[in-house]
């Protein structure tokens, strides 16, 4: 049995430290918050409450085998709804879109009601190829440790295979070989922002995002998806896993080379055999870990790009919206210039900027634990944005400059307006949150959601290992392999258990 410190009880720590206490380890989790549940988060106000990370499960397969092989069955823990429409999309040109949930069969008959004969077939053919590339890549690099380059050349032992992910396409280019529908492009290219990418510089084998949402469905828990956090935590604690909230750790400790523990903040150390941080890794070894022995892990971050972050409007509304969809998603006429906006490239180059004219993400559960009463609603609204950045205008902006939170609020609710969903006047009152706000309530570094992007052909060899360089640390969670959001952070949590198992 290890002594195991875990640092941060975000989705990735809790997952891990319930399964390595499975093991028979000794785990400590230390929380820098006063609450569980990293980017999951919560916010109450008047009767109102508001999912603040995820709106919605997709594979649930991978939270089924985190509960079952930690104790019970999750859905002895939480509710799964499925969400139908996953979502409602509104295009430039006034085109609306219900994507049906995890029905092929329908899917392909709402696309050719809204597109245009024809424009099922285009999405099916391409979700075709997305299903290969799943298939070829779930194993080798989804459910197994990153192995840098090594995976890669695995890989190429099969023409075959190499040919179906295609690692030399963008998620962009390989679309434009299926789908003929410029309104096909745009629904494509969202799919990247799951990542926090470009499309025009993510990977083709971004493509299993659409395949798996579409194939395995859809899901909200019941009550808002922190109850799906919750339930984690009331996990961890059951299978006698200790949690410290309000324990910030300043340095992982390295001696002869390898972790040894923790330092917190308040000067207490924690020593361990093993240390596993679900820290943001930039920030792990940009100050927790100054040890020489992290440098390739840092020249590697150096060289990949930050993910986007987010603005966010909660906003407590009064009255109801006939026909509102649980997701709506308004799209610009420029989906490039959003792009080259938010990581200051194209016309835009090394000066990113706030996206005058964004794509509008609503998340509006008709769930009754998210408002006061059956006459006012509860909305998440969320647009693309730079990172936080204080002294280098290249890599952000300063979102805590005056007036600018407020005035970009105002901006998103008047272009919400024009494309048809005003609520100006419903308005009750709003909760702005800013990449600035996300970096400090979760430790990401200038508020980047997903850490790294997958921006670039190699940004998933560049992307942090799960097995850092400093013998005994680990790394899990979003910012590290395989990637972010709930299934991908599930699956780190996994690969980590299994690689601390082995040793």
């Amino acid at each position: 049995m290890a002594r195991i410190v875990v640092v941060g009880a975000g989705m990735g720590g809790l997952a891990v430290a319930a399964r390595l206490r499975a093991q028979g380890h000794e785990v400590t989790v230390c929380e820098q918050s006063d609450v569980v549940g990293g980017k999951l988060g919560w916010f109450e106000r008047d009767g109102f409450a508001f999912d603040t990370g995820p709106s919605l499960l997709t594979l649930p397969a991978v939270y089924r085998d985190l509960f079952l092989k930690t104790g019970s069955a999750l859905e002895r823990s939480v509710e799964l709804v499925p969400v139908d429409p996953v979502c409602h999309y509104r295009f430039a040109d006034g085109t609306e879109l219900d994507v049906p949930n995890a029905s092929r069969g329908r899917l392909t008959a709402a696309l050719d009601e809204a597109l245009g004969a024809g424009a099922g077939r285009q999405w099916a053919d391409f979700i075709d190829r997305a299903g290969q590339i799943w298939e070829v890549t779930r194993g080798p690099f989804l459910e197994s440790p990153l192995d840098g380059t090594r995976t890669l050349m695995r890989l190429a032992r099969r023409t075959r295979d190499v040919a179906t992910v295609a690692p030399w396409r963008t998620l962009r280019g390989l679309g434009s070989q299926y789908l003929r529908d410029p309104r096909l492009v745009t629904l494509l290219d969202r799919y990247a922002t799951y990542t926090g990418s470009d499309p025009r510089r993510a990977p083709a084998a971004l493509a299993t995002v659409p395949y798996v949402e579409q194939t395995f469905g859809a899901w909200y828990v019941r009550g808002g998806l922190r109850r799906l956090g919750e339930a984690l935590h009331q996990r961890v604690l059951d299978v006698g896993v200790t949690v410290l909230t309000g324990a910030r750790v300043e340095r992982v400790l390295v001696e002869s080379g390898r972790a040894v523990g923790v330092r917190l903040g308040d000067g207490r150390t924690l020593p361990a055999d093993v240390v596993v941080s679900n820290a943001d890794a930039a920030q792990l070894y940009g100050e927790l870990v100054p040890d020489q022995a992290a440098d390739p892990a840092r020249a590697s971050l150096a060289r990949s790009t930050p993910s986007l972050s987010g603005f966010v409007l909660l906003l407590a509304l009064r009255g109801r919206t006939p026909g509102l969809a649980h997701h709506t998603v308004l799209f610009p006429g420029d989906y490039d210039d959003e792009f080259d906006s938010v990581f200051g490239t194209g016309p835009h180059a090394g000066r990113p900027r706030a996206v005058p004219d964004p794509t509008v993400y609503v998340s509006a559960p008709d769930d009754p634990a998210l408002r006061p009463d059956a006459e006012h609603e509860s909305w998440f609204v969320l647009v693309n944005a730079p990172r936080h950045s204080t002294d280098d205008p290249t890599a952000g902006l300063d979102w805590d400059a005056p007036g600018l939170a407020s005035s970009y609020a105002d901006r998103v609710l008047d272009v919400m307006a024009a494309r048809g969903l005003d609520v100006r006047d419903r308005v009750m009152w709003r909760e702005v949150r800013t990449p600035a706000d996300l970096a400090r309530a979760t430790g990401s570094v200038g508020g980047s959601i997903y850490g790294s992007s997958s921006n670039g052909v190699r940004s998933a060899f560049l992307r942090p290992a799960n097995r850092s360089p400093v013998p005994g640390l680990f790394l899990v969670g979003g910012s590290s392999h395989p990637g972010g959001g709930l299934p991908l952070v599930g699956l780190s949590a996994a690969i980590v258990a299994e690689q601390i198992g082995r040793a």
